[in-house]
């Protein structure tokens, strides 16, 4: 299959910059799933949980790339062409992930 995401040469190396959602931390709200930004490293919670901060990040900054990261799942999606694709290699996570569920 050929991939039409047209934002894959933004992908970035990124260091996570939170353990866990980074708003759900500070509100202490709960969380299902992380996903995690390849283009700044801002770690959001998924579409499933309450907040869907890692969608309301992408609306504020544009940031179209994330990671499935709860753990690391080798999986991205695009926002804007609507597309998953495989990761050769998973950013790792650096320990074990906060449950607030």
């Amino acid at each position: 299959m050929t991939l039409k995401c047209t934002h894959l040469d933004q992908i970035q190396v990124v260091t996570p910059r939170t353990a866990g959602c980074e708003e759900c931390l500070k509100s202490g709200d709960a969380w299902l799933h992380l996903r995690l930004c390849r283009i700044c490293g801002h770690v959001g919670c998924c579409d499933q949980s309450k907040n869907k901060h890692a969608t309301k990040h992408f609306k504020a900054t544009a940031h179209p790339i994330i990671e499935g990261y709860d753990p690391p799942e080798g999986w991205g999606w695009c926002y804007v062409d609507e597309e998953f694709f495989e990761f050769d290699a998973p950013t790792p996570h650096p320990g074990p992930i906060p449950r607030f569920y």
